[in-house]
């Protein structure tokens, strides 16, 4: 059975053949170009089900393409994942901001390229992931359906609104979200969530988890991920 198509749009061929060549072995067909101009026409005409976007392209750079992308009736429903070098945190919320589905700094390895291009492409098909099951690290227990959170057994008090941030950080170690991001996210019952609370929110809930407080990880011009 065939499956989706992913356009790469970069002009680096060692990170294009990278990607394809990694994607390729798990059944995906892929089309790769090297410049923003031909990864707009390319998506325009053959509307990929993904598209692997680097930022630094020339002419036309990554946040362009995206914008355009989103823009456009036509193509805002593709995902789109970014490559970024390090040192592009900003460009990395501005792309975020503007849709990108997620994003990928470089160099990364083909493991996480898979688990995420799969993830991005299971969300956007709206198929439900299993929110319901137990969380396990080491002695910290997150358990949704009694929604309590144990450490060596120990319950540990947290809000609702601290749960439901754990819980959702923690269903994807190594996930960066912005703020906006876990706003959506999260409702809070007992707390009026905003992009500012939400640094509230992480402050209280790294105190109450003591030793695995910092497995909430903050990333610098970003907002935060579970350590992976």
């Amino acid at each position: 059975m065939a499956k989706e198509n992913i356009l790469i749009v970069d002009d680096e061929e060692d990170i294009l053949e990278l990607v394809r060549y990694n994607l390729s072995k798990e059944g995906y067909q892929i089309t790769s170009v090297t410049s923003g101009e031909e990864g707009l026409k390319v998506a325009r005409t053959s509307s990929p089900d993904l598209v692997i976007l680097d930022l630094m392209l020339p002419g036309v750079d990554g946040l362009d393409v995206c914008k355009s992308l989103k823009s456009d009736g036509k193509t805002k429903h593709i995902p789109v994942v970014m490559l970024s070098a390090k040192g592009e945190e900003a460009d990395i919320v501005t792309g975020l901001e503007l849709g990108a589905d997620d994003y990928l700094v470089k160099p990364f390895s083909p493991r996480v390229l898979s688990a995420r291009v799969k993830s991005v492409l299971r969300r956007n098909k709206g198929v439900p992931e299993d929110d319901s099951a137990p969380l396990k690290i080491d002695e910290l227990h997150i358990n949704p359906g009694r929604h309590e959170v144990l450490i060596k057994g120990k319950l540990v008090d947290l809000t609702s609104t601290e749960f439901k941030v754990l819980h959702f950080l923690a269903r994807q170690p190594g996930w960066v979200f912005t703020r906006y991001q876990i706003v959506d996210a999260v409702h809070g019952d007992d707390y009026p969530v905003t992009d500012r609370s939400v640094d509230v929110q992480i402050v209280g809930l790294r105190k109450k988890l003591g030793k695995y407080g910092p497995y909430v990880e903050t990333v610098r011009g970003v907002g935060y991920r579970f350590k992976g």
